[in-house]
């Protein structure tokens, strides 16, 4: 973690924020629901931003950072229609920038874009349902970093399905849970792990398709988990929330059932999680107290458990959190119509 220059306070450091270094803001024209970074080295501070409006047409934007003016500028050329809001966006994670410059969005369908110099290009629409024009709306995905062919989508109608995205067929379809499937995370090369509103994790082998193992069930019956992170330095650990909770849950796999860890400093609920792509012991977390939150797992809990080790406090209720696998001292949120950028 970085000091100087940090948009976020120590918890118990200094609470005058007026020197607001490592802060960078962009406003949509419209409250923003989808948020990702770009991973490719030469496309520094490059975010992919989707609108959350109540019609079926919605919109994306891909937006950059201007090193001289300090300031985001999204590229007319560069934006274009989705139908819905898009659940998810996130741009293949290819970070030798050796593959074309794809982008995926979720939404009633899985699209596969490619982004060129002066237009994005609708590659594929793939549909769950092969022989329907159907598909079941799509909560989530995660594209594989190990095989960027691969990619797994969540749907409410309780499947995940592993899409092999050159060919666009379905490589494998599992009914992976009792109910919706809210969220899906990738944890090697053929092991993904799923959420659901049945209150489960559980977690898939590609090798044995047939059975799964269920790593954590809510305390509360009928309380569902809304998303999953799976920490990319040490893959015994993820993390999760539950519907309405201002806690995140640690799970350790070789642990099933019981937390290692519950992070309760959050005074509303928790609407998103991310693991630090570069270290195995931090997590950044955010939600409708309009914090976000960086925890040090590796710290020694006081009374009364862990305290965050920095804390920011945004505009509004954050929706929306995504730690930048390219610039690992920078973290993005999104609440209302605002992107923030924030210097850890």
């Amino acid at each position: 973690m970085t000091s100087g220059g940090s948009a976020m306070q120590e918890v118990y450091g200094a609470q005058d924020m007026k020197q607001r270094r490592g802060i960078y803001t962009y406003e949509a024209p419209w409250t923003i629901y989808g948020m990702n970074w770009s991973v490719r080295g030469d496309s520094k501070f490059r975010l992919a931003v989707g609108s959350f409006i109540e019609d079926i047409r919605n919109k994306i934007e891909i937006v950059q950072l201007d090193d001289d003016s300090g300031k985001f500028y999204a590229n007319p050329k560069l934006a274009f229609d989705h139908p819905y809001p898009a659940t998810k966006i996130m741009f293949i994670p290819d970070k030798e920038s050796e593959k074309p410059d794809l982008m995926a969005t979720t939404g009633d369908n899985l699209r596969i874009w490619q982004i060129h110099e002066d237009k994005v290009e609708l590659k594929s629409v793939l549909n769950n349902r092969q022989n329907s024009d159907y598909c079941s709306p799509l909560t989530s995905f995660d594209w594989n970093e190990s095989d960027l062919r691969r990619l797994g989508t969540s749907s409410i109608d309780t499947t995940c399905t592993i899409w092999d995205i050159e060919t666009g067929l379905v490589d494998t379809q599992l009914i992976a849970h009792d109910k919706e499937v809210h969220d899906i995370a990738w944890g090697g090369v053929g092991v993904f792990a799923s959420v659901s509103a049945d209150g489960s994790v559980r977690v898939f082998d590609l090798r044995d398709k047939q059975h799964s193992t269920i790593i954590y069930e809510s305390p509360l019956p009928d309380t569902p988990l809304l998303r999953l992170g799976w920490n990319k330095q040490d893959p015994r650990y993820m993390a999760t929330i539950l519907m309405d909770s201002s806690k995140v849950v640690i799970l350790d796999i070789r642990f099933p059932t019981v937390p290692v860890s519950e992070l309760q400093r959050h005074q509303a609920c928790v609407n998103a999680i991310a693991w630090a792509p570069h270290s195995a012991c931090h997590i950044c977390s955010a939600g409708d107290d309009s914090q976000a939150l960086i925890w040090d797992m590796s710290a020694k809990p006081v009374d009364g458990g862990l305290d965050p080790i920095l804390a920011y406090t945004a505009g509004g209720e954050v929706n929306q959190l995504q730690w930048s696998a390219s610039h690992s001292d920078w973290v993005a949120i999104a609440f209302a119509n605002k992107l923030q950028v924030l210097r850890v």
